[in-house]
């Protein structure tokens, strides 16, 4: 049995019930039910409006957003889905900062529910650093299913290293 290395933290049995619907060439099928179409945010322009939306919605009193992008890098070079960076510049006597959200450009192809997911989790850095207790919370609160969407995104990347995107959402 091929390592299932999106989904090695979760216990054996599920691990198996992952194998069997593999074997069964039956995960794109799985996926493809709960999660039909893809998310319509396919430029920047309208990936920024919708991360702004969610903060807007969710964390009111934190820092603005400056910038949030697709960027073809991510995969090769962070091997992450997105990235959050906080940005300091020193302009005269003055501190700038600036919060930028970063989402890897396979994700322009998804299912809104999974794009959720990535921009909810880079949010919830901006006021929780580590991956705690406290920053699952935030995740939770933004998107209740976080937890059984981080796991479905995390099936659709092992479907994608054994077979390639699920054509049907591209």
């Amino acid at each position: 049995m091929k390592k299932l290395k999106y989904l090695s933290h979760y216990p054996q049995q599920t691990q198996d019930q992952v194998h069997q619907l593999i074997q069964a060439d039956k995960l794109s099928t799985h996926l493809l039910k709960k999660y039909p179409s893809s998310h319509t945010m396919k430029n920047d322009k309208s990936l920024f409006s919708y991360a702004i939306d969610l903060k807007n919605e969710y964390m009111k009193k934190s820092s603005p957003l400056s910038k949030v992008i697709y960027d073809g890098k991510i995969n090769v070079i962070h091997n992450a889905l997105g990235t959050h960076h906080y940005i300091s510049r020193v302009q005269g006597s003055k501190l700038k900062a600036k919060n930028e959200i970063r989402i890897a450009s396979m994700f322009k192809n998804v299912p809104e529910a999974f794009l959720e997911m990535i921009v909810v989790h880079e949010l919830a850095h901006f006021k929780e650093k580590e991956h705690n207790k406290a920053f699952y919370k935030v995740c939770e609160h933004m998107q209740p299913n976080y937890h059984q969407v981080e796991f479905d995104l995390r099936l659709y990347l092992t479907h994608v290293d054994m077979k390639g995107k699920l054509e049907e959402w591209c």
